[in-house]
């Protein structure tokens, strides 16, 4: 069972405090060990529903082969409220994430590490809580600035917030809008870079996201059932 670091029936007031007084635990530093098991971690919603499904998928390095998900169901009570997307998205993420008999090396979440206002993004949060490397992958950047990327694939350019190096963006496929890479937790940029780019396949996703991104669309559609499935020994 994880230990909780602080409550989640709070209001957007007291989760910005949260999120300042948490921002100086995170922990930026290399991935000296090898990852052999890379999860990806995201949430579906009916738009106006408080109703959310979350998932997390976990794929073996290097072949990406899929090894196994954790499913849940359950209702959201925080508010949509940007910056705050942790609040109103982890907790759902956490159960699925304490079902899991065996955990990941690195988890992906669709979200921002440490690429956000107050540099706690749901990568960097959900890092605190589980006590792992974590990675954010966003389809959209939330604060900074870059320089224009060429238009080949693995184009790249560093993220800066008042002279800060906060991110990377990324072209992931020629001619196709970049992904936002950052460090959540227990990783540091060049590490978050080399797990992603490791996930690369034809699509602009990484596949470890992008197969939790289906998973979890397939479960709020009722294609697949909450719980968790094991395809092979971990």
């Amino acid at each position: 069972m994880l230990i909780p670091l602080h409550p989640w029936n709070v209001s957007p007031t007291e989760a910005v405090k949260i999120q300042r007084d948490m921002r100086e635990k995170v922990r930026l530093e290399p991935l000296f060990d090898s990852v052999q098991y890379v999860a990806g971690a995201d949430i579906s919603f009916d738009r106006g529903s408080d109703v959310f499904h979350a998932g997390i998928v976990i794929l073996r390095l290097p072949s990406l082969q899929v090894c196994g998900h954790s499913l849940v169901t359950t209702k959201s009570t925080f508010p949509y409220v940007p910056g705050l997307l942790s609040f109103r998205e982890m907790p759902s993420l956490l159960e699925a994430w304490d079902q899991l008999p065996t955990k990941p090396d690195v988890v992906v979440l669709d979200g921002h590490g440490i690429a956000h206002p107050r540099r706690l993004g749901i990568a960097s949060h959900f890092g605190l809580w589980v006590n792992k490397p974590t990675i954010g992958c966003a389809k959209k950047m939330l604060v900074g600035m870059h320089e224009t990327l060429a238009t080949e694939a693995k184009s790249h350019a560093l993220i800066h917030d008042n002279q800060e190096i906060i991110g990377v963006a990324l072209r992931s496929r020629e001619n196709v809008n970049p992904i936002y890479i950052s460090p959540g937790h227990l990783t540091n940029l060049e590490s978050a870079l080399s797990v992603v780019s490791a996930c690369l396949t034809r699509y602009r996703l990484p596949e470890v996201t992008r197969q939790a991104h289906q998973l979890v669309n397939q479960l709020r559609r009722g294609e697949v059932q909450p719980g968790v499935r094991l395809y092979q020994e971990m």
